[in-house]
């Protein structure tokens, strides 16, 4: 184990991800369960996203499925990775969270984003379009406003007064806008280009310190796998990648299926581009492997915390990589000289 594992923390999102067979309501009762898991093995926070209409996520009321986690848990932060703000109401995003953070003071964390729905069926049945998302400032704005005094004198209890941490997930010019608004930055890892590098030092040129954050704070995003042969690491990786080729070539996130199917596959040219592209940034391997990668993408991010979002048909196979990533960077250890300061996003 390295000094450089144990500078940083270790975070997990899960999508609850559909696995063939699988029902919807068992993959949400499966996230509470791997959040129980992950607070045992020492992990900082455990957040959950949102998507609507897709047949392999079931997650898709973030706010609500955070509440069930955090009833689960006792010490690990619960979060959204994220809520996306242009499909609701800034002061109902508040009213939640400020619910949350009542019932589970401390432990909160609202991690924002800006996508919409993923096709116009959904995005009509949400009442939004993709317009909505061009008003990102202003309802990012109005959220944080509410943990304020109100505005315009609407206030939205409980969040009146409230210290939820936010984070802002980044897509396009999100580095900046993080920077802007003073919030921690939430960016996906991408192996071997200098657009994420670039990306985080500009927001760290240009942050300005306001009540959300005093300096910045950079979470990198990406998959970790863990497992005895770099070959076996590989495969886990196979599924969730072509979940996303099929949903790129025919707009549908499917349930996720063997990677023995996938292996035989009779692929097009684009499809096996698209497919080789979606394996190229995840990290995976033994554990020297990882650790040896993790180290460089430390190095080259100076990322204050990982957040791994790993997806894999093998439920456990999947809980034993981040179970061997715990151990590898000692998480544990971490978390018992952290648990008396809870109260800040970067506690």
């Amino acid at each position: 184990m390295t000094s450089a594992l144990h500078s940083v923390r270790f975070s997990i999102l899960d999508r609850s991800r559909v696995r063939r067979g699988q029902s919807h309501p068992a993959a949400l009762r499966e996230t509470v369960e791997f959040a129980r898991l992950a607070e045992q093995w020492g992990y900082h926070r455990f957040w959950v996203s949102e998507h609507h209409s897709v047949p392999g996520v079931a997650g898709s009321a973030p706010t609500v499925l955070a509440a069930a986690v955090a009833a689960a848990t006792s010490r690990i932060r619960i979060g959204t990775g994220g809520v996306m703000l242009p499909n609701h109401q800034p002061l109902v995003v508040a009213e939640q969270f400020g619910v949350l953070e009542s019932l589970y003071p401390g432990r909160i964390d609202m991690g924002l984003g800006r996508s919409v729905g993923f096709t116009d069926g959904v995005r009509q049945a949400l009442g939004r379009g993709k317009s909505d998302a061009e008003d990102f400032d202003a309802q990012l704005g109005e959220v944080l406003e509410y943990f304020g005094h109100g505005r315009h004198g609407v206030h939205a209890w409980p969040a009146d007064g409230l210290q939820v941490p936010a984070f802002l997930l980044a897509t396009g010019s999100g580095a900046q806008r993080a920077a802007r608004f003073g919030l921690p930055l939430v960016i996906a890892a991408v192996a071997g280009q200098d657009r994420m590098v670039e990306a985080i030092e500009q927001y760290r040129n240009e942050f300005r310190a306001m009540a959300w954050g005093a300096q910045p704070y950079v979470v990198v995003s990406g998959a970790v796998v863990i497992a005895d042969t770099t070959e076996q690491a590989h495969r886990l990786l196979l599924p969730e990648a072509w979940s996303n080729v099929y949903s790129r070539t025919r707009g549908e996130f499917p349930v996720l299926v063997p990677p023995e199917e996938i292996e035989s596959m009779d692929m097009t040219e684009r499809e096996r581009r698209m497919f080789d592209e979606a394996l190229r940034d995840h990290i995976h391997g033994t554990e020297d492997e990882v650790a040896e990668t993790l180290e460089r993408l430390l190095t080259r991010t100076g990322a204050d915390e990982i957040l791994v979002h790993t997806s894999t048909h093998d439920r456990a196979a999947r809980m034993e990589s981040h179970r061997r990533l715990s151990q590898l960077a000692g998480l544990a250890t971490a978390a018992q000289s952290r648990s008396g300061n809870r109260t800040s996003a970067v506690a």
